[in-house]
């Protein structure tokens, strides 16, 4: 069984963020973020937050920039143009035409986590994503990482 977490950052202080991926044995952050760089993210900064999980937990980071919404997508939504349930298919359709199920090792996917910066998962990405990945891999076990 391939472990998947998931966790956002906001809402949660370093040492939380942290310990909630050390105590669960997450070897890797996948960042799904369109922008990893934005000032407001504070400790989950990009190269900040690379050189947080090495040093902190010893979990390797990468930045996946296919597996974010498009810009376009998130501002449909968050100015109200398209309600969640839009948004989701719109997501879902993004996926499949990125073919991100062929360019996903699932095997790597293993301890794992996905990242965005949403506190919950419900309205996310992220659970998405996940959900996606586990419709085309059954031996996928989800879990998100909430404090």
């Amino acid at each position: 069984m391939i472990k998947l977490f998931t966790i956002g950052f906001t809402e949660k202080t370093a040492a939380a963020f942290f310990t909630l991926l050390k105590n669960a044995g997450v070897n890797k952050i996948i960042d799904t973020r369109l922008n990893n760089v934005s000032q407001l993210a504070g400790f989950a900064k990009g190269k900040d937050l690379e050189f947080f999980a090495k040093e902190i937990g010893g979990i390797a980071y990468e930045h996946h920039i296919n597996l974010a919404p498009t810009k376009e997508l998130l501002s449909n939504y968050r100015d109200k143009r398209i309600d969640w349930a839009q948004y989701e298919t719109q997501y879902i359709s993004l996926l499949d035409t990125r073919n991100i199920i062929q360019e996903i090792d699932f095997e790597k996917l293993n301890d794992s986590c996905l990242l965005c910066s949403e506190h919950q998962p419900d309205r996310c990405h992220r659970r998405l994503l996940a959900e996606y990945l586990k419709n085309a891999n059954q031996d996928i076990e989800i879990i998100h990482l909430i404090e």
